[in-house]
Order: structure tokens, then sequence, then C-alpha cells
């Protein structure tokens, strides 16, 4: 598998991510994961490899108002488990931008972070 980028369209951190890694010629497939959103295979998987580098807290988006409405909390999708149903659910709570393959997975916060 090549590298699948995570992409929300009216992110502005997501759409420099583009840019800078067109201009690093950095292969990849974007994947607007908001109107296709990933399986719970693929977000299994993704928890792992984002575990490897960040905390839940940093991959998930704690202050939209969605999560709120959900009454959850960073201890209620700690586990993998739970955090792949309640991403599966809301796709709107995974950060963004996110590159990721086989091997590793990297949050762009800043965008410069992607091509590291």
């Amino acid at each position: 598998m090549g590298n699948t980028y995570l992409h929300n369209p009216r992110c502005s951190k997501s759409r420099q991510g583009i840019a800078l890694l067109k201009e690093k010629k950095v292969t990849f497939t974007i994947k607007e994961y908001l109107k296709e959103p990933l399986s719970k295979t693929e977000l299994s998987k993704l928890y792992t490899l984002l575990k490897k580098k960040y905390s839940v807290k940093e991959f998930t988006r704690t202050k939209e108002k969605t999560f709120k409405e959900c009454g959850l909390s960073i201890n209620s999708i700690e586990s993998k488990e739970n955090w792949v149903k309640c991403v599966q659910e809301n796709p709107v709570l995974i950060e963004r931008p996110i590159l990721y393959n086989d091997k590793s997975a990297t949050i762009g916060r800043p965008p410069e972070d992607l091509v590291k």
C-alpha cells in the first residue's frame, strides 16, 4: 500500500498539507474521509500506527461539538475498540490531516510534519 492522505477540503491545514506534499514530490492517494469513511479494519490499523507516535488525545478532535454531544471523554475512547467505534460513527473526530501507509502515520499539524 502506498501513502494515503486523510483530507477534509474545508480544512486549511489539510489543503496546505497537499500543496506541501506535491511540492516535495511525495506520492499519495487522497481519501476524503468525511465522504468516504474508513472501515473498522482501516480505523483499527490507523489507531495502531498513530499510537506509535501520538496519544489518543492528539489524534482525536476532542474540541469538536460532536465529541461533547456524544458525551465522550478521553478516558472513554482510550481503548482501540472504543476509539474505532466512536470514530466509525463520527468520522469528524479524526484529527486531520493524516498521511499514512503500512508502516507509519503522521499528523500534519503543522503541515511541515508531513515531510520530516
